[in-house]
């Protein structure tokens, strides 16, 4: 693979990881919001579930100590291009450059453990429909 491809690659994968944290972090208040104002959209099984499940993954990564997946090829990608990857996790990585705040492991851990908390208790206060048999 070509540095250029490599590096593309890696910035429609950052772009991509970047889609999947705004759906993450974005549902939840529009599920809230929605389930107030009768939206019905937010009720969809598949769309919940996704979001359920994705936050899960994402809590239990950060638990095992483990990097997402997204930014591990992301970095291993940046390295084929010649550029530097960085260590920490995504999420860890950008929101500190955009903040200008560091923080240990374990904050990261209790913040999306505390986020999964929500999004299944989410789960409850707006239930989802059952999802439809074909």
């Amino acid at each position: 693979m070509s540095p250029d491809t490599a590096r593309w690659l890696a910035d429609a994968l950052l772009a991509l990881h970047v889609g999947v944290v705004l759906f993450v972090v974005g549902l939840l208040p529009l599920v809230l919001a929605g389930g107030a104002l009768g939206w019905r959209w937010v009720r969809r099984f598949g769309l919940r579930a996704a979001h359920l499940g994705l936050m899960l993954f994402i809590a239990a990564q950060a638990w095992l100590g483990q990097l997402c997946p997204l930014t591990v090829w992301e970095q291993d990608l940046r390295r084929l291009a010649g550029q530097s990857g960085y260590r920490e996790s995504f999420i860890e990585h950008w929101l500190s450059r955009l903040l200008y705040w560091e923080a240990p492991w374990w904050v990261f851990v209790a913040a999306y453990t505390a986020f999964a908390g929500l999004v299944g208790l989410a789960w409850w206060w707006v239930r989802p429909l059952k999802a439809r048999t074909p």
